[in-house]
């Protein structure tokens, strides 16, 4: 729910890239152009995409995102996911970078002309650029021939209510994920439709699961600025469980090499005591846990979803914390306790977050057959609610926005 976006150095190079990438090797104009800046977007889009392209074999999808999107069929520009960071202050040191990638893309929408753009969350850079397509007249909204489409709309729920005001304006069509987010947008002229959250769609395959013999699933998250805050205290907390019960394993889920030798690093040269009790494992393999310590994220449904118990944690610049604080209006950080509207997977945030409460609470997750049954019936009652009935399925509604 907080603003993400760049690491300055490694987006500098990126951005300069971009010059030799502003015209589409694709011999007709592109069907769609993709814009995930996330390995959440990037993963879900990449859903959207081979669903579509199971419909229709040939359809032309170019995209601004990451691997997923480019093992979906989509011809990968530039991966824009190895470069995300969370939070006010990390964006405003990376303004000027910010600014570049964003010219540099209207650019190549200008010469390439997709026939429709579909940002996916991400929604402080994906708002800019939208105005950017209005104000030079290239989207539908503005008397041009470029279809703008949003999928995983941004919570306005939470916070920032005005984009609003500002997606009515510049875009055509929304999808949402959330069940409850078509109330959101009553008021408005935008089309909005709810094509059902991808964790619960049929063939989605979880690959999380409980098991009471299982490791300790930790998860730091996918942004290198978030990870570098919250990984040593995960593992100080996975170290304070093993005074209790030296038996225990951890396992840590990671999204790209970028972060997993960021991980192997702060491991390796902090905590070298646990080397033999920590493994590594890329997302998308299957897991098996008996309680997780989580950073708030896509990654954390999966596992609520699969009633794994557990803590989410969460820690940022004191700066990016007090605005967030400020900014968002629901009480909870967590999605799957925001959807229950209580507190089912307790939070650990900013100063909250400390090695002691927390490996004090997982050791009660792992023991107790009432403990276990709570987080049981919750995760039933999450994906009650996010099966409510979908308008259409996520496939259909990118193809009827280009009839």
């Amino acid at each position: 729910m907080l603003t993400k976006h760049f690491a300055s150095f490694h987006w500098a190079q990126q951005v300069r890239k971009l010059n030799f990438d502003l015209k589409s090797h694709a011999h007709r104009r592109p069907d769609l152009l993709i814009v995930a800046g996330e390995h959440s977007g990037d993963q879900h889009a990449a859903a959207m995409l081979r669903e579509i392209k199971k419909i229709r074999p040939n359809f032309n999808a170019v995209a601004f995102g990451g691997t997923a999107l480019k093992s979906a069929g989509a011809d990968l520009i530039l991966d824009m996911t190895k470069f995300s960071v969370v939070g006010l202050s990390e964006v405003l040191t990376n303004l000027l970078t910010f600014a570049r990638l964003l010219k540099r893309l209207f650019l190549w929408i200008k010469i390439n002309r997709p026939r429709a753009v579909c940002f996916v969350d991400f929604p402080g850079f994906n708002l800019r650029l939208a105005k950017m397509l209005f104000d030079g007249k290239l989207s539908r909204r503005a008397g041009g021939d470029v279809v703008v489409l949003y999928y995983i709309s941004p919570q306005v729920w939470a916070w920032k209510r005005k984009r609003r005001n500002q997606m009515e304006k510049f875009i055509d069509r929304v999808a949402t994920i959330f069940p409850f987010e078509k109330e959101v947008f009553r008021g408005t002229q935008l089309d909005v439709s709810f094509v059902g959250h991808p964790f619960v769609a049929n063939g989605y395959r979880l690959n999380v699961s409980r098991s009471p013999d299982g490791p300790i699933l930790l998860l730091p998250g996918s942004r290198k600025s978030a990870v570098k805050k919250i990984f040593p205290t995960l593992l100080k907390s996975f170290r304070e469980i093993l005074k209790c019960d030296g038996e225990h394993l951890a396992i840590v889920v990671y999204p790209d090499e970028t972060i997993l030798a960021i991980l192997r690093k702060i491991l390796n040269k902090k905590f070298p005591e646990l080397l033999d009790k920590v493994t590594f494992v890329a997302d998308g393999e299957s897991i098996e846990a008996s309680a997780t310590i989580m950073s708030s994220g896509t990654m954390s449904l999966r596992c609520c979803l699969a009633g794994i118990p557990g803590a989410i944690v969460y820690r940022a610049h004191p700066i990016t914390y007090v605005a967030g604080r400020f900014l968002v209006r629901v009480k909870f950080l967590g999605i799957a306790n925001i959807l229950l509207n209580r507190c089912v997977w307790r939070e650990f945030l900013q100063s909250e977050f400390r090695k002691k409460p927390v490996a004090k609470y997982i050791l009660t997750c792992l023991n107790g057959a009432n403990v276990l049954r709570t987080f049981s019936d919750a995760a039933s009652e999450l994906r009650e609610i996010l099966s409510a009935g979908a308008d259409m399925p996520v496939a259909q509604w990118a193809l009827s926005s280009l009839e």
